[in-house]
């Protein structure tokens, strides 16, 4: 009489479910204890409506969602802008989204700033990409007649 073949040895499939295992214990430990999480601290103190639209040399132009005038264009460089504004477009475009609806630039007196596409929900900390790219989107908060 012969035994089946064994396809797993028994030594690392346990290691595979100690492994999966443990993870499911931490991350419901974490959503649980809400170690981890981030806390929203701080009001708002500015914001700004703005569009982002494509050049016709490739830069990026935006505008004051508020009435139409022109804050900005960033040409050849500035590529955190324009990285960043492509990726918001494209989940508008995943999502069946136009480009017509404003983005928010929201400035927080935690020190904070924030991009936010209210059409999609998408929400970035831009404090978080550095403070060289953050100071490019607040200077777009007071840039041409905005307030901060």
């Amino acid at each position: 009489m012969t035994t089946p073949p064994q396809f797993f040895q028994r030594g690392p499939l346990l290691g595979i479910f100690a492994v999966v295992g443990l993870s499911l214990i931490v991350a419901a430990t974490g959503r649980i204890t809400q170690i981890g999480a981030v806390q929203v601290t701080g009001s708002l103190v500015a914001a700004r409506d703005l569009t982002f639209a494509d050049g016709a040399d490739g830069s990026v132009v935006v505008t004051d969602a508020r009435d139409g005038s022109p804050v900005q264009v960033f040409a050849g460089e500035n590529g955190f802008v324009r990285g960043t504004m492509r990726g918001m477009a494209r989940t508008r475009r995943s999502e069946g989204i136009g480009p017509q609806d404003p983005f928010r630039l929201a400035a927080w007196s935690d020190g904070r700033l924030t991009l936010d596409d209210p059409a999609t929900g998408r929400h970035i900390e831009l404090q978080a990409f550095g403070s060289s790219n953050t100071e490019v989107f607040a200077h777009l908060l007071t840039a041409h007649g905005g307030t901060r």
